[in-house]
């Protein structure tokens, strides 16, 4: 019963925010489901990129997905990642978390105080907006071994302008994409739960599809705010966790 009330929950998640599913998912499978970090993380993304990959459906459904924005920012993204990750083995641990933490926190405090830019025909994202909003995200996925939806959705609202609902959408896709080449990335070696996997996925389905549907009937404010707030919650956790070690 667990099992299926947190896939609800992170399918939930995804559906509704676009991200979040990663950092819930991998503690939950470790803490909660018992299994070993090395196989919470293969199966977190495989369980993340199959509702992600339905929720960006759902989303397609609805009309709240840009699909050249999400191939070209994911594309540029994964790119730039593959590059810089190598750079994060010169920083301890601890001072890259609490980094990211840091820009969780301006990123949330800067959402909310950002006016909610319109959807028309004239904010067509430009090409390069798009490709250096990608590569910059997936410098910093790179460096700092975390990428989700925290840092896509906000650079899709704030530097490709577009929004929130449209953003939340095109996130699931990126996070899809790189959810599938982190899964055939850890895959070998790692034996996989199926019937944790199956039962994760069959009601992380379920809360996608409800996620996916409260996106689109809540106001763009409102959306844009709770995200917000979500990810300065999340910053505080972190920076309270990790700043200690660095004192």
């Amino acid at each position: 019963m667990i099992d299926v009330l947190l896939g609800f929950g992170i399918g939930l998640m995804l559906g509704l925010l676009g991200g979040g599913g990663s950092i819930l998912t991998v503690p939950a499978l470790v803490y909660i489901i018992g299994q070993t970090p090395q196989a919470a993380v293969t199966t977190s993304l495989a369980i993340v990129g199959a509702n992600s990959a339905m929720g960006a459906y759902f989303h397609g459904q609805q009309g709240t997905l840009n699909g050249r924005v999400a191939l070209l920012f994911g594309g540029a993204g994964i790119g730039v990642a593959y590059l810089a990750a190598g750079l994060s083995d010169h920083f301890p641990p601890s001072l890259l978390m609490t980094i990211f933490a840091g820009l969780m926190l301006t990123v949330g405090i800067l959402m909310v105080a950002t006016p909610q830019p319109s959807q028309t025909k004239a904010d067509e994202p430009s090409l390069m907006g798009i490709l250096l909003s990608g590569a910059g995200v997936g410098l910093l996925t790179g460096i700092l071994g975390v990428g989700g939806g925290f840092l896509i959705v906000p650079a899709l609202v704030m530097l490709v302008g577009l929004p929130i609902q449209q953003a939340v959408g095109t996130s699931l896709v990126v996070i899809a994409m790189n959810s599938i080449a982190g899964f055939l990335g850890h895959l070998s070696g790692v034996s996989i739960d199926l019937t944790v996997l199956l039962l994760f996925l069959m009601a992380g389905l379920a809360g996608t599809f409800t996620g996916s549907k409260l996106s689109h009937r809540l106001p763009a404010n409102q959306l844009k705010r709770g995200f917000a707030i979500f990810i300065i919650g999340l910053a505080i956790f972190l920076l309270a966790d990790h700043l200690p070690n660095l004192l």
